[in-house]
């Protein structure tokens, strides 16, 4: 499993960066592992300033092509920011994240016009027909040169598969051939903790300090948002689609893990009678 390998993979580059002051690890023939910035985070929590790479199956075409071969291929990177909560970014290279199409799709919702086109090369605003289709890349030409230089570095490099041979978490019937690259920096072997976190500290200070566009509250540093969010997750709960806890119910009964599910009784029970 991706995620578990991705956590063994950064465990061990920020053990070279403390020994090191930069630690290098690459990962081949692993899998989807989720969300990046996930374990960029580990290293920023540990002093570090990471950054990982990841390919992905074919989701856009190259730059003026309609086939798709090549990956959104995320990439992330993190780092301590003082007083406030870590700046990280973690993005895909196509216009949106392929994840999000997929839950537009299990809510029935449109997706916006510039997230993809069809098979017959349209825009469309149906994602299931995204889905068929491709993924545009962000910044036209620019995300998807990003995107074949971090096949690069995920899957040549790594010695991983690479292009059309890699395949994605819906496609479980195959091997993943997943390419990952980490890089973690120890930022005392650059100068002293503290001095880092205050000039970061100084930086976002003078992000917010800029006056306000029209139509904005305020202005936020990379990865700001997404600890608001964490924190507001981690108090109120996460709120669930019927079908997936439809599915993790199922998985739960056929497993006889139900008693750790974190679902009320009521929630359980009521799937498991639907189920039948």
């Amino acid at each position: 499993m991706g995620q578990v390998l991705t956590a063994l993979a950064m465990r061990d580059a920020m053990r070279r960066a403390k020994a090191h002051g930069v630690g290098v690890v690459a990962l081949r023939n692993s899998n989807h592992f989720g969300t990046a910035m996930y374990f960029t985070l580990m290293a920023a929590a540990e002093g570090c300033v990471a950054f990982l790479s990841t390919n992905s199956s074919p989701a856009m075409a190259p730059w003026g092509g309609r086939e798709k071969t090549v990956g959104t291929n995320p990439w992330s990177w993190a780092a301590p920011a003082g007083r406030h909560a870590p700046m990280v970014l973690d993005i895909a290279n196509t216009a949106v994240a392929r994840g999000k199409i997929y839950l537009a799709r299990q809510k029935g919702l449109s997706i916006p016009t510039g997230w993809a086109i069809n098979a017959d090369g349209e825009p469309t605003t149906d994602p299931v027909e995204a889905l068929r289709g491709i993924t545009l890349p962000m910044a036209e030409h620019k995300g998807y040169a990003i995107s074949v230089m971090m096949d690069m570095l995920s899957g040549i490099l790594s010695g991983s598969q690479f292009g059309k041979g890699v395949t994605g978490p819906y496609q479980a019937e195959h091997p993943g051939g997943v390419g990952h690259l980490m890089i973690v920096m120890n930022i005392e072997a650059f100068q002293p903790q503290q001095e880092f976190n205050g000039r970061m500290e100084e930086l976002i200070a003078e992000l917010k300090s800029v006056p306000l566009a029209k139509g904005f509250d305020e202005v936020v540093y990379p990865g700001e948002l997404e600890a608001r969010n964490d924190a507001k997750n981690r108090r109120e709960g996460l709120r669930l689609p019927d079908d997936t806890v439809a599915d993790l119910v199922d998985l739960a009964r056929k497993t006889g893990t139900e008693s750790v599910l974190p679902f009320d009784r009521t929630i359980i029970e009521a799937h498991q009678s639907v189920a039948g």
